[in-house]
């Protein structure tokens, strides 16, 4: 590699302007940014990259691109929305060097959808742990503390996660798995709840948490989940080392009962913890842009048919995501009560 490394950040939205920000404020290494948003590129170009949030206020100045930029890179970050993520990474391929990587930061999991691409020997996949919106082009916030998991998808040692987690460490905590597939599907289980039903109600986590329908729905969410990751042989990652998707969403559990009641009690707490926070694909619909729930919800329902193993409620969530997207129904609680009716036909 060259003295500084050559990183390349496809996407300036939240969590790429935040990577871009503390990147360039360490400068550790030889960075570009490249974002397809004209008013982004323009704004950062005359005004440099504002960061304000949970680490304070800084400006960065750094190289921003509206296409691909010249000369090869050691490691290409894909920050784009997962339903841009397969074209930016063909648009990319070419730029990167003999022994670099494209790290896959997206939620999903879609790394295996850009290894069919190039091959997994130069995939490595980036677990966000903090959050982070874009208020404005050249301005991002970041909405909470944390790092990165990073590893490869097949688990195979590989120096690069190594020397990618030393350059990431002005981030926030980096860490590395062996066992990137089982941290990314319990992450999975938790978004389709979390994102897909906050999207199908239209409100924030906290009041959707506080709703009892709403429990039970986010935990038969997660139970078709974690269904498909053990057809599939996949030994789910506890959640922030905390949250067992095995026990909390255990196909075999009961509805009724103290134990029950207790999983509701996690679901409360994590609602009050996280209680303004706003679905991301409901933010990407307001915007006018596609919603990845076909990478979500929608991924538990593909690998469910593959396995033939029944997903109601995540695919009610995904039909009426999409009859959101395209203004066909609006976002309400409402809905809660159909994938109820769904969930007590097949509980």
């Amino acid at each position: 590699m060259n003295q500084k490394p050559r990183v390349l950040i496809v996407g300036c939205g939240g969590i790429g302007g935040v990577i871009a920000g503390r990147l360039a404020a360490a400068g550790q290494t030889d960075l570009c940014v490249m974002s397809s948003n004209v008013a982004i590129a323009e704004a950062v170009q005359a005004h440099g990259l504002r960061l304000t949030g949970t680490d304070g206020e800084l400006t960065a100045k750094l190289q921003i691109f509206t296409d691909v930029p010249s000369g090869s890179f050691d490691f290409i970050l894909l920050a784009t929305q997962p339903t841009q993520v397969e074209d930016a990474a063909a648009q990319c391929i070419d730029a990167l060097c003999d022994t670099g990587a494209l790290v896959v930061l997206q939620n999903g999991l879609c790394e295996s959808r850009i290894a069919a691409l190039c091959g997994i020997d130069r995939v490595l996949g980036g677990i966000v742990t903090f959050g982070a919106s874009s208020s404005s082009p050249g301005h991002v916030e970041r909405t909470s503390k944390g790092g990165m998991v990073i590893g490869r998808l097949d688990g195979v040692e590989d120096a690069r996660v190594t020397t990618l987690a030393e350059l990431l460490a002005p981030v926030g905590p980096i860490s590395q798995t062996k066992n990137l597939i089982g941290a990314r599907f319990s992450k999975l289980a938790l978004n389709c709840a979390v994102s897909g039903l906050g999207t199908v109600a239209g409100v924030p986590l906290g009041t959707l948490l506080s709703d009892p329908v709403a429990r039970n729905l986010a935990l038969a969410v997660m139970r078709e989940a974690v269904a498909v990751s053990r057809a599939e042989d996949i030994d789910l990652e506890p959640i922030s080392g905390t949250f067992d998707l095995n026990w909390l969403a255990s196909p075999e559990a009961v509805w009724s009962g103290p134990h029950h009641w207790t999983r509701h009690a996690m679901l409360l707490a994590v609602g009050f913890k996280y209680r303004k926070l706003r679905s991301s694909m409901l933010r990407a619909i307001e915007r006018g842009r596609p919603p990845a729930v076909d990478f979500l919800n929608g991924e538990v329902v593909s690998r469910g048919q593959a396995h033939q193993i029944p997903t109601p409620i995540n695919s009610g969530v995904t039909d009426i995501v999409h009859k959101i997207a395209t203004g066909e129904l609006s976002p309400s609680p409402e809905h809660l009560q159909s994938l109820q009716a769904l969930h007590t036909h097949h509980a």
